[in-house]
């Protein structure tokens, strides 16, 4: 009886193992058509149609590692017009001294900051969005993280892309730059070779992408308003998903810009990683649940070592099983060097390849316990998650 139960185990493990270097190769395909796109459209190159001006909008709550630095790189952009609005819940909140320095460094720049005194919604970011854009002067929107570095250009050719009526948001791919520990290492190669992998075959099995991140959206407050404003999304975690997905059942384009923004991540400690990684699987899963269970296929090295060792413990198949890993194992790879270092840019990758493993493994037990559950830590507060909606727990 065990043994049979065994060699069904072995049996999916296998199918399983196959199924991602199937995944992998859509990977590469992706990785290399986006890649060929980025050169035909000439990359960095200073667009032809007029420059929009631009509020760029940037929620605060605390601070991030290396803060200032991300913030300040927005203080320099290569844009002729555009203002920066900062906005926090609490006026003693510690990253506005930060803000008063940025204020002091570049007095010609168009820089607020504002008290979002109202709660309107469990999603406090969203709460606020809602109400610093009331404060915002132009059409077009800009959106990202606290977290987020740019380069001088990121404005240009970001909003460039809304100058075609037929385009509803921009957003961009990310890489993170990891601090000390294990748990920001392993943070930092999955963002360069799992989620961008994913996000890159995602948007060709769709023909696009119809979802944004955080890491920029780029919209009009006209198409803003035709979706219900940010007011419509105030119990939403995935904000970033959900406005991407309802500007693009208007009709429009999602963009995946050919910009590249960085995010210097926190020191996480495992537990921290954990945390994070599970409330990332939970609110993928309510976000787009057929999806979430396609990631089953995802998870090759796993799949194979497990395929070998039970090949190892019924002594059958040994040596086509070394095989499985082998070829796994160099299409994992290959996908982590397309995207990680060829299309993120992140010099991070090669150091850190040695982890892959682990992260696989991680990865694959997070997705198991993400399949249930709906309790999620954010910003030290924990939420009980359903449907995508968040409903904060009291302490």
């Amino acid at each position: 009886m065990i043994h049979n139960i065994a060699r069904i185990i072995e049996l999916v493990a296998t199918l399983a193992a196959v199924a991602s270097m199937v995944y992998y190769g859509l990977c590469l395909w992706s990785a290399s058509r986006f890649l060929r796109e980025r050169k035909a459209a000439g990359e960095g190159a200073r667009p032809t149609q007029s420059v929009l001006p631009v509020s760029v909008l940037k929620p605060l709550k605390g601070t991030d590692p290396d803060m200032y630095e991300s913030l300040r790189s927005h203080c320099l952009q290569d844009h002729p017009e555009y203002e920066i609005i900062f906005g926090v819940s609490d006026p003693a909140d510690p990253a506005l001294p930060l803000v008063e320095g940025l204020k002091s460094e570049f007095p010609q720049q168009s820089i607020r900051w504002i008290v979002c005194t109202k709660n309107l919604g469990a999603n406090t970011k969203v709460s606020n969005l809602a109400q610093m854009v009331l404060e915002a002067k132009y059409e077009c929107i800009l959106v990202n993280d606290s977290d987020i570095r740019v380069q001088p250009d990121y404005l240009r050719r970001v909003t460039g892309s809304l100058a075609d009526p037929q385009v509803g948001l921009v957003t961009c791919l990310y890489r993170g730059v990891p601090g000390c520990t294990l748990g920001s290492r392993l943070e930092s190669i999955g963002i360069s070779t799992d989620f961008s992998a994913g996000v890159l075959a995602a948007r060709t099995l769709e023909g696009g992408i119809r979802f944004g991140l955080g890491s920029t959206l780029a919209f009009r407050r006209s198409d803003l308003e035709t979706v219900g404003g940010f007011e419509a999304l105030l119990d939403y975690l995935a904000d970033d998903y959900e406005i991407g997905c309802r500007i693009a059942e208007q009709e429009l384009k999602v963009v995946l810009s050919d910009v590249v923004v960085e995010t210097h991540l926190p020191t996480y400690t495992l537990r921290q990683f954990v945390d994070h990684q599970l409330r990332w699987g939970r609110t993928i899963r309510d976000s787009r649940r057929w999806g979430y269970l396609g990631l089953v296929v995802t998870f090759g090295v796993p799949w194979a070592l497990l395929a070998l060792s039970l090949s190892l413990i019924l002594s059958r198949g040994v040596l086509a099983a070394w095989t499985l890993l082998v070829m796994v194992t160099s299409l994992r790879v290959a996908v982590a060097m397309l995207v990680g270092w060829s299309v993120l840019r992140d010099c991070h990758v090669p150091r850190l390849l040695p982890l892959l493993p682990l992260r696989d493994l991680v990865a694959l037990l997070v997705w198991i316990a993400s399949l249930a559950g709906h309790k999620v830590v954010w910003r030290g507060d924990s939420f009980n998650l359903k449907d995508g909606k968040v409903v904060r727990i009291d302490s």
